[in-house]
Parts: structure tokens; C-alpha cells; sequence
């Protein structure tokens, strides 16, 4: 029988299991001892004296008697108290235990429905509760739940359809344009404005693209399932993602202080976490100063494998750093509509963190800059293909 916790339905079901049985023993405990207390003890010689040194000599000798069996109702009110007191305290323990053993098997069933719903998550909606029983008070609790299960099993295939089909409706427009800006622009000698306004229209047409492409990995992060599990490397990923954008640091002259080690590995899907390292990893570059730096490093202990930017700068409030992980928020700007970001990359990071059960931290350096740590389930020592204990 799991231990019941402090403030829990389990201990004040204890408590009140133990009142009664202990209540109960206290009024038993009382009406003896009163009973036992109720009696009238009285002598009667056997023979009536017959003169008047008898009659006080019987006088005495009944004052006597009645002082005696005073003193032995005294003690043995004085020991049947002291017994019920003992047995009052064996009643306290009796009655913790009974109450325990009680409030368990109440509480039993409902611990049962509990540990199975907390086992069913996104990628297992489809199981149920089905409680078996005849139909009472916890059954009905746990068919609510099954209930529920549907329904939210429902809700993410519909999200999850509308994940697909909207990211073929919208890129099928986005291609059509591309090509009618080709056909555009090909002509035999084509308008100068014509040109111009082609190059605007498809930096626009990338950005709605980028966009959408980060709206497909959010909604995956948050809503889909990881099945392409396996064992990724954080350094490795970081590596990838520092050599990919070598020109954008060298364009800002930008210093890197490289700690990044292969041996940090977590389990989880390849693609999502490397979009997640090179969000970071672009958030670093994106906003930051002109001959900045940037420090990043990977490390590893036998719980957690950690991803750490950090990048120097002004100095950032702490409750608008906090807020960074909603879609669209941006530190000192006034629109969503930016040039330079999307306001979707920490956001993307933060589903992708949650999704596999780690955890993101965004601090303010008291220096100036952001540091930006991810920690994921350790998979060091775990073999290929085989999930880490």
C-alpha cells in the first residue's frame, strides 16, 4: 500500500477512520468505569448484639470493616483507572492502524484510476481506463475519464489533419506565385519595376515560407508524436550548426567561445532537436551586437545532457526575458511584424524542450546578454535503439 501523504484525502480519511475507533473506545472506556463505580457495599453482623458494650463494639467493628472496603474500592478505582488508560493508548495505535488499513482500501481504486491516466500522455491516447466493477461512484469517475480521453484523442487527429492538410493548401499558393514571378521576369526584356518588384515579392514569399515552416514544427513540438526516436548527439548538433552559419558570425564579427563536447546525448527526434539547437543558435547570432560573442558549450552528468548559449549585450529585465517563450514576443519591439525574426524561434525551442521532457531556462546575464540552457534526458551509457532508464 503506497504511504499516504500529508494533506492528502488518504491521511484525513486516516484521521477520521481513527477518530471513530477511538471515540467509540473512549465512551466504552467511561460507562465501565462509571458502572464499576456505582456499587454500595454494606455489613450486616450475623448476630445482633445484646448488651450495650456489644452494641458499640459492633459499631466499631462496622466502621472498620466500611474504612477497609473503602481503601480496597479506592485502589481498585485507582487500578481500573490507570488500566484505562493503558488501553486507551493501545486504542490510539489500533485505531491509526485500522484507520490506514481502511482509508487504503477506499482509496485504493481511486490510486489505481490516477497512476494509469498519468501513464497516458499524447502518444498513447488511444488507451482507456475500462474499470471493471459494478456501477458506483468510482466507476463513474473513471468513465468520465475514458470520456475525456476520447475527446482529446479526437481533438489531436483533427489538429493533426489540419497540421497536414494546411501545409499543402498554403505551400501549393506560395509555389504558384514563385512561378509567375519566374514567368514574369523571364519575358525578353522585362521592365525594370517589374524586376524590382519580383525580388521584393519573393523575400516576402521566403519569409511567409520560413514561417510556415516554423508553424509546422511548432505545431509538431506541441501536438505530434515523436516516433523517429533515437539517440542524437546535443554536440554534434551544435557543431553542425556553428560550421552552417560560419558566414553569418564572420559577417558581424562575431567571437565564439567553443566548449561544445560529443558526449552529451539525449534520446528524441533527430530533426526536431536539430531545429531546436540551430533556433538557439541563430537567436544568438540574430540578435547580437556588431563584434559580439558568443559562448556555447555541452555538457553532460548522469541525468541530463545540457545545451548552454550565451551571448554578451545590454543589459535585458528578467520579466520580459520570461516571456520570450510566447509566440511572437520580442525583447524592445513594439510589433510583431519585425524584419528580423519571426518571434516563433524561442517558442519553437520551448515546445521542442517540453516535448521531450527537459527542461529551458532563460536568464538575463547581470553583465548584459542572454543565456539561453536546455537540459534533456541523459542517454549517455543507454545503447543504440534502446531506451535510458
Amino acid at each position: 500500500m503506497g504511504k499516504l501523504r500529508s494533506g492528502t484525502v488518504g491521511r484525513r480519511f486516516t484521521i477520521l477512520y481513527a477518530a471513530g475507533f477511538l471515540g467509540s473506545g473512549i465512551v466504552l472506556l467511561a460507562l465501565t468505569y462509571l458502572m464499576s463505580g456505582g456499587r454500595v457495599t454494606s455489613v450486616v453482623p450475623d448476630q445482633p448484639p445484646t448488651g450495650q458494650s456489644d452494641l458499640a463494639a459492633a459499631e466499631q467493628q462496622i466502621r472498620d470493616l466500611e474504612r477497609q472496603l473503602s481503601d480496597v474500592h479506592a485502589q481498585q478505582n485507582h487500578q481500573l483507572l490507570v488500566g484505562s488508560l493503558i488501553a486507551l493508548v493501545v486504542m490510539v495505535g489500533v485505531s491509526l492502524l485500522l484507520g490506514r488499513v481502511l482509508a487504503g482500501r477506499v482509496l485504493r481504486p481511486l490510486r489505481l484510476i490516477t497512476a494509469a491516466t498519468r501513464r497516458i500522455s499524447a502518444e498513447n491516447l488511444h488507451q482507456r481506463l475500462a474499470v471493471a466493477g459494478p456501477v458506483d461512484e468510482v466507476k463513474e469517475l473513471a468513465d468520465t475519464v475514458d470520456g475525456l480521453l476520447e475527446r482529446l484523442e479526437a481533438s489531436f487527429a483533427a489538429q493533426r489533419r489540419f497540421v497536414g492538410n494546411a501545409s499543402h493548401e498554403l505551400r501549393t499558393p506560395l509555389a504558384t506565385m514563385r512561378a509567375s514571378l519566374d514567368v514574369a521576369v523571364a519575358k525578353p526584356e522585362p521592365a525594370a519595376q517589374t524586376v524590382a518588384l519580383a525580388g521584393r515579392l519573393r523575400t516576402e514569399l521566403d519569409r511567409v515560407d520560413h514561417l510556415l515552416d516554423d508553424f509546422l514544427v511548432l505545431a509538431r513540438a506541441q501536438h505530434g508524436t515523436l516516433a523517429d526516436r533515437t539517440r542524437v548527439s546535443l554536440g554534434e548538433l551544435a557543431r553542425e550548426a556553428l560550421t552552417v552559419r560560419a558566414a553569418d558570425m564572420a559577417a558581424k564579427t562575431l567571437t565564439v567561445d567553443d566548449e561544445v563536447r560529443p558526449n552529451a546525448w539525449t534520446r528524441g527526434s533527430p530533426a526536431l532537436l536539430s531545429r531546436m539547437v540551430e533556433n538557439v543558435v541563430d537567436n544568438a547570432i540574430v540578435h547580437n551586437q556588431e563584434s559580439g560573442w558568443i559562448r556555447i558549450l555541452t555538457e553532460h552528468d548522469a541525468t541530463e545532457s545540457r545545451l548552454v548559449v550565451e551571448t554578451g549585450g545590454h543589459v535585458l529585465d528578467q520579466g520580459q526575458v520570461d516571456r520570450l517563450t510566447q509566440p511572437f514576443e520580442r525583447l524592445g519591439a513594439d510589433r510583431t511584424g519585425s524584419e528580423g525574426s519571426s518571434g516563433l524561434g524561442l517558442s519553437i525551442v520551448a515546445a521542442i524542450v517540453a516535448a521531450h521532457g527537459g527542461r529551458l531556462a532563460l536568464l538575463a546575464r547581470p553583465e548584459g546578454g542572454l543565456c539561453v540552457a536546455a537540459a534533456l534526458p541523459s542517454a549517455a551509457g543507454s545503447e543504440l535503439g534502446t531506451v535510458p532508464s
